[in-house]
């Protein structure tokens, strides 16, 4: 708006004072109210929830799913967040960023599974993923009301992890539509989840199905491993909330309680007032924080941290038989 229209919303600092500071801290209801009048006449949207627009679609339901991490997700957590924070202390600007985006890397997928993030992992199966449990929760209620679900991941381990679970657990292997397979393939897929009621569940990958698909024999989607642009999760979503639609559609996102997944889905919440909810994309803003903020993001919070003995306890011995850890909505 500043490139087409210089001056309009003022220089950077009196858009903070006036707009920024007011609508993400105090969520002053005027300065909204104002900041929507000033900008109205450049922007044009088409939204689905506008009844003029389009009056026979079903309604959208969001819900954030919180689980806990396991004990040797903790373990590995704690252990990759204190060695990063060592490294930072001593790193240069210059390799700053890739460390961060190395660390980010490494707790998504220790959130997701300890077998994702290791190689060789000792800890083979979803009894270990507190994630998996939460999904499996999900699904349990959606399949006993026959309906159908898509489960998005950035991941192609991801992807094939939740199929092998799928299978373990409901005694059958969900296709999985990824950036791999040809058209012919892709279409194949489609089709099939589309007909057949033995379908129940798709497992795709967000890059390659965000977009352009029709997948409305579903009425849940999961996004397993959220994608930190709101705008290519609602994308995604939309492969099943579109015309065509008969059921309400169920969005389901899975959280990972006291870490970072939680924080930066805060921070990404508490942006979206300013600009109805622009957030850019990528995530070299993380880049700009300091070692303190930093670790106040990616430590597991001390109301969830487990204990830290945990990862000694854990050093050198393959995985004997465990409780299963709860899982918490």
């Amino acid at each position: 708006m500043d490139f087409v229209n210089p001056g309009l919303l003022g220089s950077a600092d009196t858009f903070r004072r006036e707009f920024a500071t007011p609508i993400e801290r105090e969520h002053n209801p005027e300065v909204i109210e104002r900041f929507r009048n000033v900008t109205a006449p450049f922007i044009m949207r088409r939204l689905k929830t506008d009844r003029s627009v389009i009056s026979d679609l079903p309604d959208k339901l969001s819900y954030n799913r919180y689980y806990s991490l396991t004990s040797e997700q903790t373990a590995l957590y704690s252990q990759v967040v204190s060695q990063t924070m060592d490294l930072l202390k001593i790193c240069d600007r210059k390799t700053r960023s890739g460390i961060l985006l190395k660390l980010i890397t490494s707790l998504r997928m220790i959130c997701n599974s300890p077998e994702q993030y290791l190689d060789k992992s000792p800890y083979v199966g979803p009894q270990y993923s507190g994630k998996s449990e939460m999904l499996f929760s999900i699904l349990d209620e959606i399949f006993a009301s026959r309906r159908k679900a898509l489960i998005f991941t950035q991941y192609h381990k991801t992807g094939e992890l939740l199929a092998s679970w799928l299978n373990e657990r409901y005694g059958f292997t969900p296709n999985f539509l990824h950036g791999g397979l040809k058209q012919k393939e892709r279409s194949a897929m489609v089709d099939k989840f589309q007909t057949l009621r033995d379908r129940k569940a798709l497992v795709l990958s967000i890059k390659a199905a965000g977009t352009g698909l029709n997948l409305t024999s579903a009425s849940a989607v999961i996004h397993f491993d959220l994608w930190w642009n709101p705008a290519v999760e609602a994308q995604a979503t939309d492969r099943t909330y579109r015309i065509g639609q008969t059921r309400n559609v169920e969005i389901f996102r899975l959280i990972c309680a006291g870490t970072f997944e939680e924080k930066v889905n805060a921070l990404l919440e508490s942006k979206k007032e300013l600009a109805e909810l622009t957030v850019a994309a990528g995530k070299s803003w993380i880049g700009d924080l300091s070692n303190r903020q930093l670790e106040d993001i990616f430590s597991i919070s001390a109301g969830e941290e487990k204990d830290r003995r945990a990862f000694e306890a854990l050093q050198g011995r393959a995985p004997k038989g465990r409780k299963k850890s709860s899982a918490q909505a």
